[in-house]
């Protein structure tokens, strides 16, 4: 049985605590956050075992075996670090990090300690990507040459709102963090589903012209004023894969954050907001029907009255035909899920790891491919554009 430390009380944790707390291998869940208040409330609505006062009392404790990380985005390498070697399992919302310094020691330390280590990337579990990763099983795309990934959210769409959450009155200090340094929703769903890795990009950054304090660099913590990013990247398959950033956009991301395009020598597959379609020499199959995920709770319900309006159809979605819910705990059977039904996969897989000691989907290794080549593109776009080399820190051990 795992005892299990979360680290942040805010609008994600609150869906994965009652997760981790329902789950068969899972003994006891506490919480700890910068704001006690917020860990108390998480604790008592979710009847959790209890709070801690600190982060550093939490790794303190032999009772604690593993720990899950929802702080704020840029601070998860640090405390990812500080967790393995303290001797736990850590469980990592997006992004893995923002440097590739942090990156690498992450690898090593879990390289070291054997510990296990999952980032919660969702998309690796979307329906598209699952669906995708089917046909590439079945090689029914035959090489695929070419793959697209969008992550495309709208600050207007429940973002400035969640930064004001997260951030307090200096919110637009964060609010102005770079699209590129959260590429995983987009990378992951292509990489999650065809083989290989990226070895170099060349990305071109929009500069935002709102004009509200947001994505200025004259208040940015990170320096940017990029609200949009494109990305061409070389794999070392030969192919080549398109990712886009988007955070002013016309488009419902509430309906679909993330969608997917996959182009092979015998088939394709195609993602909008909401139609899908399997294409071959053949003909055009709709499919949209085998990805699409149905509400697995209401807009209204009060366990979302902290949660924007804009951001509760992430929060509500429920699984899709594609997926294997067979698999899953039985105790997690009408226990909402979100961000297209991933969520129970993402906590039994992390928990199965830890009590198998098996490598998760998303280990160490694969998630620096999903998350360094955007902290490359980031840096491309600051160079107008030049083409850079992608490091690789290879493939997790057999």
């Amino acid at each position: 049985m795992v005892t299990l430390g979360m680290v942040g009380a805010g609008q994600f944790a609150g869906q994965f605590a009652k997760l981790f707390n329902v789950h068969p291998d899972v003994d006891r869940v506490l919480v700890t956050d910068v704001l006690p208040e917020r860990a108390k409330e998480l604790a008592d609505r979710e009847h959790l075992a209890g709070t801690f006062d600190s982060f550093e009392a939490m790794l303190d404790s032999p009772d604690v075996d593993a720990v899950a990380i929802f702080t704020q985005r840029w601070t998860h390498g640090p405390l990812v670090v500080q967790a393995l070697r303290a001797g736990k399992h850590v469980y990592s919302a997006v992004p893995m990090a923002i440097t590739e310094e942090e990156i690498t020691e992450i690898v090593a330390e879990v390289r070291r300690t054997g510990l296990s280590y999952m980032m919660g990337e969702t998309s690796h579990y979307n329906p598209a990507t699952v669906f995708a990763r089917q046909q590439v099983a079945r090689d029914a795309f035959g090489r695929v040459f070419y793959a697209e990934g969008d992550y495309v959210h709208d600050m207007d769409l429940g973002f400035y709102a969640a930064y004001q959450y997260s951030g307090g009155e200096d919110w637009k200090r964060t609010a102005s963090y770079p699209p590129m340094l959260y590429p995983t929703h987009s990378i992951g769903g292509v990489l999650g589903a065809i083989p290989g890795h990226a070895v170099s990009v060349s990305c071109l950054g929009v500069t935002d012209d709102r004009g509200d304090g947001v994505f200025d660099k004259a208040v940015s913590q990170f320096g940017n004023d990029f609200s949009n990013a494109t990305a061409l990247f070389e794999l070392n398959t030969g192919a080549v894969m398109r990712i886009n950033e988007m955070r002013r956009v016309g488009y419902p991301s509430h309906l679909r954050e993330s969608r997917f395009r996959y182009f092979g020598t015998e088939g394709s597959f195609e993602q909008l907001a909401t139609i899908s379609v399997w294409q071959d020499k053949q003909g055009v199959t709709d499919v949209s029907d085998r990805i699409h995920t149905r509400p697995s709770m209401a807009h209204d319900d009060p366990r979302l009255a902290h949660v924007a309006p804009e951001l509760r159809d992430a929060f509500v979605s429920g699984y899709a035909e594609v997926h294997d819910t067979a698999r899953l705990p039985k105790e997690f059977a009408g226990v909402p899920t979100g961000h297209e039904g991933s969520h129970h996969f993402l906590v039994d897989d992390f928990v199965r790891s830890v009590v198998d000691g098996t490598l998760p989907p998303v280990n160490a290794w694969v998630a620096a491919r999903y998350t360094m080549p955007g902290i490359i593109a980031h840096r491309s776009a600051q160079q107008g554009g030049q083409r850079l080399p992608v490091p690789d820190l290879g493939d997790p051990p057999a």
